[in-house]
C-alpha cells in the first residue's frame, strides 16, 4: 500500500522566510517528509492562487528533501478564506476532481496549515468520507525541525468508549421510540431499531402503515421529538388527517390561499405545508387525497416548492413528510386512486406496524403502560389486583379478543377498569363486567361483517326482487349453501357436506337429489354457482 498526504499550504507556518533561514526551523507540510518512519509516496498540495511563489519555493523544497515522494498541487481560488460556504464548495470539488483507490492508497490528510475554515471543511469531507482517510496532525518540536506527528483515526467503531456511548444513545433512542415499553417482539423490536437510526440520520419521507389503532400518530409524534431532541429539526410538528379534507378546503388547507382566492376566502392563509417549514409535517391516511392535491404534494416533496390555491407565485417549505395510512397504496394505484410517482417517493423508508393480535407478547407491558398514563391523568395510582390481573390477560390473549381497533380498543378497555376502580384496585368483578362489553362490542361487529358478506354473496346470484321477498333467517341459510357449493367439486359433494348428520339416518340418501329441489326453490342451478 502506498501513502498519500493531502495538505493546505500555510501561509505563515510553511513560510519562515525565504532565505536559508527556512531550513533551520519548523514548516508543518516539509516537516511530515522528514520522518523516517514514515514514507510518504505522493504529497499534494492545496494552495490559493495567490500564493503560486510560496508554493513553487515549499514543493521545491520537499523535493529536494524526498526526490522519490510524488509532488502534485491544486489551486484554489476562493475570495475570502473566511466563508465557509465557499471554501468547503472549492475543496469539495478537489475531492471530485482527484482519484482516489483506497485499495491501493493510505490517504492521510493534513489539517495542521491553513485557516480555521479550510481546517474544518478538511475534517468535514474526511469525517462524510469524501477523502477515504484518516487526520494527520503535527506540532512542532525542541529536538529538530521534523516537528511531531499524530495520526486521528475517525472511524469511530475501533473507539470501544465512543462506541459503546453511541449504542447506549441508540438504546435511548429506541427507548423513546416506544414510549418507555419493554416491548418483546421481536420483529417490532427490530423495526424500531432500523427506525431510530433512519429518524435521526435521514430526511426522506418515511411511511407508516397499518391498521386502524396500530399507533401511526403516537409514532410520528415520538420521531418528531426524538428528531427534535438530537438537533435534526427546528421547526414544529404538523399534522392533519387526510380524511377530513375535501375539495379547495383540502388545497386550501395544504397549501394556502390568497385573499378572494374563493367564494368565502376573506383572508389568507399560510396552509400546513408552510407551517412545518423546517419541522415535520404528519399526513395521516395520506390514501385519502385527491390526486390534485397528491400532485401538488409531490412537487412539495422533491423541489421543497408550491403554489398556494389562487395565487400566482410558488412558496417554499423545507418539511419532513412522515404519511399515515390503514390502506393498500399499491391497491389505490391500481384502482387510479393514487398516483405512482407519489407511492414511489414516500416509498423509501415504508413501516408497517403489527395490530395488537400479532404483539401478544407485548400485551402485559402495554396495559401498565396504560394504568401508568391514566395514573398521570388522573392523580391517584390504579392498578389491578393479582386474580384480576391473571383473569384479564387470559382473556386478552383467547381467539374471542379480536382487539379490532388494535391499541384504541386496548386503551378504552383500561380506563373504562380504572375509573370504576373503588380504592384505585381493579377487581375480578369489574374485569368480568368488562370482559362482557368487549364479547358484545366484538360480536356485534363479526354480526355485522357477516350479514354484509352474506348479502354480498346473494346478490350476485339472486335477483334483487326475489332477495326482497325472503326472510333473514333463509338469506342465511342461502348464502352458507351457496359458499359451501362454490367450493364443492360436485353437487354430490356438497350435498355430503351440507346433509351430513340427516343422510345417516337415511335409509337411501340421495343428497344430490335434495340439493338440486333446494336451489331450484331459489331459480338456481349448482352450475350456476360455480
Amino acid at each position: 500500500m502506498k501513502t498519500t498526504v493531502i495538505g493546505i499550504l500555510g501561509s505563515r507556518l510553511d513560510h519562515q522566510g525565504l532565505g536559508k533561514r527556512r531550513h533551520s526551523r519548523w514548516r508543518p507540510s516539509v516537516g511530515i517528509l522528514m520522518h523516517p518512519d514514515f514514507p510518504v509516496d505522493e504529497f499534494v498540495l492545496i494552495h490559493h492562487a495567490d500564493e503560486a511563489e510560496l508554493a513553487g519555493i515549499t514543493l521545491r523544497d520537499m523535493h529536494e528533501l524526498a526526490p522519490n515522494t510524488r509532488l502534485t498541487s491544486h489551486v484554489v481560488n476562493y475570495s475570502n478564506p473566511w466563508d465557509f460556504g465557499e471554501v468547503y464548495s472549492q475543496l469539495h470539488d478537489f475531492t471530485r476532481q482527484y482519484r482516489f483507490d483506497p485499495e491501493q492508497n493510505h490517504y492521510y490528510v493534513h489539517i495542521t496549515t491553513g485557516t480555521h475554515v479550510a481546517q474544518i471543511c478538511l475534517f468535514l469531507l474526511t469525517e462524510a468520507n469524501y477523502i477515504p482517510g484518516k487526520l494527520l496532525q503535527t506540532s512542532p518540536s525542541k529536538e529538530s525541525t521534523q516537528g511531531t506527528l499524530q495520526i486521528i483515526d475517525l472511524d469511530l467503531s475501533r473507539y470501544d468508549q465512543i462506541a459503546s456511548r453511541f449504542e447506549r444513545e441508540a438504546q435511548e433512542g429506541m427507548a423513546y421510540l416506544k414510549g418507555g415499553i419493554d416491548t418483546r417482539n421481536p420483529a417490532f423490536n427490530a423495526m424500531i431499531a432500523q427506525l431510530e437510526q433512519v429518524s435521526i440520520r435521514s430526511a426522506a419521507p418515511i411511511l407508516l402503515t397499518g391498521a386502524t389503532g396500530v399507533g401511526k400518530s403516537r409514532l410520528a409524534k415520538r420521531i418528531y421529538a426524538l428528531k427534535k431532541q438530537r438537533g435534526q429539526v427546528s421547526g414544529k410538528l404538523v399534522e392533519v388527517n387526510c380524511a377530513t379534507l375535501r375539495g379547495d378546503n383540502a388545497m386550501s388547507a395544504l397549501f394556502g390561499h390568497v385573499k378572494g382566492a374563493f367564494t368565502g376566502a376573506l383572508t389568507a392563509r399560510t396552509g400546513l405545508l408552510r407551517e412545518a417549514d423546517k419541522g415535520l409535517l404528519f399526513l395521516d391516511e395520506i390514501g385519502e387525497l385527491g390526486l390534485d392535491e397528491q400532485a401538488m404534494l409531490l412537487r412539495a416533496i422533491e423541489d421543497k416548492v408550491f403554489t398556494p390555491f389562487g395565487s400566482d407565485k410558488e412558496t417554499s417549505s423545507d418539511f419532513q413528510l412522515i404519511a399515515g395510512t390503514n390502506r393498500d397504496l399499491f391497491q389505490r394505484v391500481r384502482d387510479g386512486k393514487f398516483r405512482e410517482d407519489l407511492l414511489a417517493r414516500i416509498n423509501l423508508w415504508t413501516y408497517e406496524l403489527p395490530g395488537l393480535r400479532h404483539r401478544l407478547e407485548d400485551l402485559e407491558a402495554n396495559i401498565e403502560y396504560e394504568l401508568q398514563q391514566f395514573t398521570r391523568k388522573v392523580g391517584h395510582k390504579v392498578s389491578f389486583n393479582k386474580a384480576a390481573r391473571e383473569q384479564y390477560l387470559a382473556f386478552a390473549q383467547t381467539p374471542a379478543a379480536t382487539w379490532r381497533a388494535n391499541f384504541r380498543d386496548l386503551n378504552s378497555s383500561i380506563t373504562r377498569m380504572a375509573t370504576l376502580a373503588n380504592g384505585g384496585r381493579i377487581t375480578e368483578e369489574s374485569v368480568t363486567e368488562e370482559i362482557r362489553r368487549l364479547r358484545y362490542d366484538w360480536g356485534s361487529f363479526q354480526e355485522a361483517a357477516a350479514s354484509n358478506n352474506s348479502d354480498s354473496v346473494l346478490r350476485e346470484f339472486v335477483a334483487t326482487e326475489v332477495l326482497e321477498t325472503i326472510d333473514h333467517f333463509d338469506r342465511v341459510q342461502l348464502a352458507e349453501v351457496i359458499r359451501v357449493c362454490r367450493t364443492a367439486k360436485s353437487l354430490a359433494d356438497a350435498g355430503r357436506s351440507l346433509f351430513n348428520v340427516s343422510r345417516t339416518q337415511r335409509a337411501s340418501a340421495n343428497d344430490s337429489h335434495r340439493l338440486r329441489v333446494y336451489l331450484q326453490k331459489y331459480g338456481l342451478t349448482f352450475q350456476q354457482l360455480t
